[in-house]
């Protein structure tokens, strides 16, 4: 409970109503549609022309990485494919510049919120709406305004701004909502009715505008200025780093600095533990170097920014090495392990990694994974 009690806090300072240093000033009700021509992810470019048939259009300001999006993802589908035939029409737009987005804050998603990720997301989650990109130039969300993911503007036949807000008041999709808002909205609108609620307030991960990029630099000299430590291993040392008593998941990599392929993939590790650290990932770096060659490996280390659990081995026979690793490795660096506590391996890799295939393993271990696994209930 304290681990996901810690999550949640920093979750929930990553995440906010607005970004009060900038003013970006949300659509008000009545206004007409400001017009787009965004990239879609189907290859086709969209504007406000492309709906021009639809009695009801919704406009969802959404993204990959947030958590909040995420829980949202099924309730937009049903949403779409309950109101298609009844000509409302549902297109979301992802406002985020991936510039302003820290590693720690794609801790909670499987993917950033680039145009190529979007795709794979559209695709896993069985998108049956149009997703396009506004987050190289941010031009749409400025004139909308949205102030967090998801957003949801609802506008009648003469483009009007009839709702903007929450889509429902219950962010857990295993749970049921107390007021379906956005679909009370479009009820109402196909009845010529007005909406008692036209406005609610919006919760979910603040847009990341471009400006935001300034947290990037703040995280690097933050994470600059962490001690890099390098101590000594023994081979029962290393056996007992790879029991992993603690509750976090261990993510262990045997290098060198003599060993090229370790020295390119190594500042992948570092970024996967900057990533998922602050779920409960923990990273370990065994070095085969040399002992006497020790204060190399430490600069090394510390050129990498890898502030995690950084060990040399210091033994005299690298095959008691090997064996305390894995007896099933032939003693090839580099070598990557993931191990969950109490010492279960999920991943055994030697050579280097692939990244992306690697930060997939670790997002879908039963220790990570969306904060909302549940999935919503099918019709």
């Amino acid at each position: 409970m304290k681990k996901y009690i810690t999550s949640l806090v920093f979750l929930l300072t990553l995440c906010s109503f607005a970004f009060a240093n900038v003013d970006h000033k949300t659509l008000a009700i009545g206004e007409s549609a400001p017009d787009f021509s965004l990239p879609g992810i189907d290859g086709k470019t969209y504007t406000l022309q492309s709906f021009k048939n639809a009695k009801v259009l919704v406009i969802v300001f959404m993204c990959n990485h947030c958590p909040t999006s995420q829980a949202y993802e099924d309730r937009m589908v049903k949403l779409t494919s309950d109101y298609a035939a009844k000509g409302v029409s549902l297109v979301a737009i992802n406002p985020n510049n991936p510039a302003g987005l820290r590693l720690d804050e794609l801790g909670y998603s499987d993917l950033g919120d680039s145009f190529e990720e979007m795709k794979i997301r559209a695709k896993n989650m069985k998108f049956n709406f149009p997703y396009l990109y506004d987050g190289e130039t941010e031009v749409t969300a400025n004139k909308y305004g949205p102030v967090a993911t998801p957003h949801i503007f609802i506008f009648d036949k003469d483009r009007k701004l009839r709702y903007n807000g929450r889509i429902d008041d219950m962010e857990n999709p295993a749970k049921t909502p107390h007021s379906l808002d956005a679909r009370n909205a479009i009820d109402a609108i196909l009845a010529g009715k007005e909406i008692a609620v036209p406005v609610t307030k919006t919760f979910g991960c603040s847009i990341k505008w471009a400006e935001k990029s300034v947290w990037i630099d703040k995280a690097q000299i933050q994470w600059a200025k962490e001690p890099v430590k390098l101590d000594t291993l023994s081979a029962d040392g290393i056996k007992e780093v790879l029991k992993n008593h603690t509750d976090k998941l261990r993510l262990v990599n045997l290098w060198a600095t003599w060993c090229g392929p370790c020295v390119a993939e190594f500042s992948d590790l570092v970024t996967l533990n900057h990533t998922y650290r602050d779920r409960g990932l923990e990273f370990v770096s065994i070095s085969a170097d040399d002992p006497a060659k020790k204060d190399k490996a430490l600069g090394f280390l510390q050129r990498k920014q890898a502030s995690g659990l950084n060990y040399i081995y210091t033994g005299d026979d690298k095959y008691k090495m090997i064996e305390a690793v894995d007896p099933k490795w032939d003693g090839a660096l580099p070598y990557t392990l993931l191990v969950e506590p109490d010492g279960k391996i999920v991943y055994a890799h030697q050579g280097a990694i692939d990244a992306e295939e690697l930060r997939k393993i670790i997002f879908d271990d039963p220790m990570m994974g969306r904060i909302y696994k549940e999935p919503v209930a099918k019709p």
